[in-house]
Formats: structure tokens, sequence, C-alpha cells
């Protein structure tokens, strides 16, 4: 990753998560009854915890509803959950609008195309190597791991060792 990405995770204040794709691996199940089954890796989950501890605040925007997705937001304490909208960046900006921030303090990680919009305005943009190509194409850095295997804890990572935070909350598990 270049010294300007680098510098640019630096101001982030605000990690904005899409789920289908990023926090799961995008699979849909669904039960006999018509329920919606997701899995979401606990890595991943941790790394939202990480960047809570460390003071940056975490959202998810994502085009589904799903009442699985509403009850890990609430299990992680995430800060911004808004669902059922393709629409991600008027979403974001609606976020901003109540935190303060703005395109230059957000990191945005998504896969598709709905979440193309964001990841373009906001100051680090992320995609994963499942993503669509042309997603991966626009995003300032792709992650290594895939949506739902840990792509998200990834980024938290990358987002944290660049604030010079990760080793010391590494720490605290010693």
């Amino acid at each position: 990753m270049s010294d300007v990405l680098k510098q640019r995770l630096q101001s982030i204040r605000l990690a904005v998560f899409d789920v289908d794709g990023i926090l799961t691996d995008g699979s849909l199940y669904f039960l006999p009854d018509g329920q919606e089954v997701k899995a979401f890796n606990t890595l991943d989950g941790l790394g939202i915890k990480l960047l809570q501890k460390a003071g940056i605040k975490t959202a998810i925007i994502t085009g589904r509803s799903s009442s699985q997705v509403s009850m890990r937001a609430k299990a992680l304490g995430v800060d911004w959950l808004i669902q059922g909208r393709e629409d991600k960046l008027t979403a974001l900006e609606e976020i901003w609008l109540e935190s303060g921030d703005s395109a230059t303090t957000t990191a945005y990680i998504g896969d598709d195309l709905p979440d193309l919009a964001a990841i373009i305005t906001v100051a680090f943009g992320v995609s994963v190597p499942n993503g669509h190509p042309v997603v991966c194409q626009e995003a300032d850095w792709c992650t290594s791991r895939q949506g739902g295997h840990g792509a998200a804890r990834e980024f938290c990572e990358v987002l944290l060792s660049a604030q010079g935070k990760l080793t010391g909350l590494i720490e605290e598990f010693r």
C-alpha cells in the first residue's frame, strides 16, 4: 500500500461496511418457511470491536433488510445501521449529517455496484477480490481475503495499523 493511502487512513473516524459479500460471503440461505439465514465471520466482528475501542465510529449500510443483520449490528455495538437501501451514498450522506463526519474522514468497504458511488467518494474505498471487477478497479485498495472470510477484519487491521493503534490493541490481549 502506498504512503499516500496510508496517510489518508490516518484521518478516518468512520468505517462503513456493506453486508452481503463483505460481512458475509454473499450466499443467501432460505429455510423452508422462507426465513433468510446469513453466516457472519467472527474475525470480522472482533475487527469492528477493535475499531470502536480505538475511537472509530462504525456503520453498516446494506441493500437488503434482515433481522440477522439487526441482531449482529446490535451485538457488535455498531453506531449506525441502515438496511434496505440500494442508494448507499445517499444513506452515507445521512450518516454524515448525524455524525458530523464527511467523505474526508470516512472509509467504506463494499463489493458490488450499489457500493461504487460510496467507494469512489470516501477518503479510502475498499473492495474484496471476489467483488465486481469495476468496483475492485475503482477502489483505493483491495483486501487479500475474500468477503465473508476475514476481509473486513483485514480492512480494520490495516486502518488501525496506519493510525498506529493496532499494536497497542493487540497487547491488551496478552
